[in-house]
């Protein structure tokens, strides 16, 4: 809203109103503001939800190696990341960008899925909102997102820069702007791959373009329903999901600007994606919301974020490396989210495999991998035969989670230099 106000001043020629149409001066101001707007409300959140009683009753010090106390803290505070996110949001973004839009409804979509099934729980079934309808509520999101990209005008991509000197000057061709469901495979040269491809063997040209797009929304879905349940799981201690969220959440702010910009999109061969560059904004306002969230949230936390938070963590970066075509580097970049989800599914498994046979068996201490870390041998269940049981002494709860932020850092650098290791 401010963006527009602004442009609307400098037809009058107002001093300073011109800064408003650099994305790298609203991006800092978004990051700020949410930060700020983040640290605040979150201290009034915190006392309305203890007045309320809305507190967690799960955490406690039977479950906590070193005894920590935690019933009484208020959980759904995932509510002031998703506002910060969104305000700064309406006022600094250029609203008729089709990328901005499909991010804002992301952040209030799973918010609001996440609240549901936050209040479900503090009802008093800690089970929450059934896997079905959460699943379901993320596949319309997914098959909206498809179908936007699918249809707006807006969402097109131009495969290849080049540069070249023209009378002295820097020009750049790029190549004809199209609608493409092409993504980036990263650690190849050449490295674009096309979804329709997997239909070469229809000889109908629009079929094959239309069943390219229906594997498309099939992939979005699949790729958003992940990393929101991979964010939910990493949501287990303190700061931790948070802190990982906005490590990733620079990472893809990087790569929308880079896929927005010809001259940097030139320089590294990667797709242009024109109006990307703008995306640049929210996500300056994402990691912002995160950090100042993080001020109440680290060890020891005063408010959880919740399913409300973390389900809307997930969308938004599955979302934003959807719309820029890099949902490829999703394991590498989301590389803890990954192993969040697969150690609980083998942890799950290899129990099944176990009570077949009449015997009680774990790959790990605990699942999810962050509680692994954690657990003393004497918490250990007996006659149960635990296939990892490294480290033999637990670690302390701010020890692992700052290491799995350095980890993040570790694939997010990564991440980022595939664009030329190739």
């Amino acid at each position: 809203m401010l963006y527009y106000f602004f442009e609307y001043l400098q037809s009058f020629n107002f001093p300073g109103a011109g800064m408003f149409h650099y994305v790298s001066f609203r991006a800092i101001l978004a990051l700020v503001i949410s930060l700020l707007f983040s640290m605040w409300m979150g201290r009034k959140f915190i006392d309305f939800m203890k007045s309320r009683k809305h507190i967690e009753a799960a955490r406690d010090a039977e479950t906590d190696p070193y005894g920590v106390q935690k019933k009484g803290v208020p959980s759904m505070g995932g509510v002031v990341i998703v506002a910060a996110i969104v305000i700064p949001s309406l006022l600094l973004c250029q609203l008729d960008n089709i990328y901005v839009i499909l991010l804002i409804v992301t952040a209030l979509w799973f918010g609001t899925l996440g609240f549901i099934d936050d209040k479900i729980k503090l009802g008093g079934n800690k089970d929450g909102m059934k896997p079905l309808h959460k699943l379901i509520g993320q596949t319309v999101l997914g098959c909206a997102v498809g179908i936007a990209l699918w249809q707006s005008p807006q969402a097109v991509v131009c495969e290849t820069v080049t540069e070249k000197i023209v009378n002295d000057k820097v020009v750049y061709e790029k190549s004809e702007a199209r609608k493409s469901t092409v993504t980036t495979v990263p650690f190849v040269k050449n490295n674009n791959l096309d979804y329709y491809e997997a239909f070469a063997w229809l000889k109908n040209g629009k079929a094959k373009r239309a069943c390219g797009w229906i594997l498309f929304i099939i992939v979005t879905t699949f790729v958003i329903a992940a990393v929101s349940n991979g964010a939910n799981l990493n949501d287990g201690m303190d700061g931790m999901c948070a802190g990982n969220s906005a490590i990733i959440g620079t990472a893809l702010g990087i790569l929308a600007y880079v896929s927005g910009h010809i001259q940097f999109a030139s320089y590294l061969n990667v797709m242009y994606i024109p109006g990307t560059e703008e995306m640049l904004v929210y996500l300056c306002a994402f990691v912002g919301a995160l950090i100042g969230f993080l001020w109440h949230n680290a060890y020891p936390a005063k408010v959880f974020m919740g399913d409300t938070g973390s389900l809307a963590i997930g969308g938004i970066i599955a979302v934003t490396a959807i719309i820029i075509h890099k949902e490829l580097l999703l394991p590498i970049l989301c590389g803890v989210f990954l192993l969040e989800v697969v150690s609980v599914m083998l942890q799950t498994n290899y129990a099944k495999y176990g009570n077949k046979r009449g015997l009680k068996l774990r790959v790990f201490k605990r699942a999810p991998l962050h509680d692994h870390f954690r657990v003393l041998p004497s918490q250990l269940q007996e006659n149960f035969k635990y296939l990892i049981t490294k480290p033999e002494g637990a670690l302390h709860e701010n020890m692992i989670t700052l290491r799995f932020w350095i980890v993040t850092i570790i694939l997010a650098a990564l991440t980022i230099i595939t664009l030329k290791i190739r």
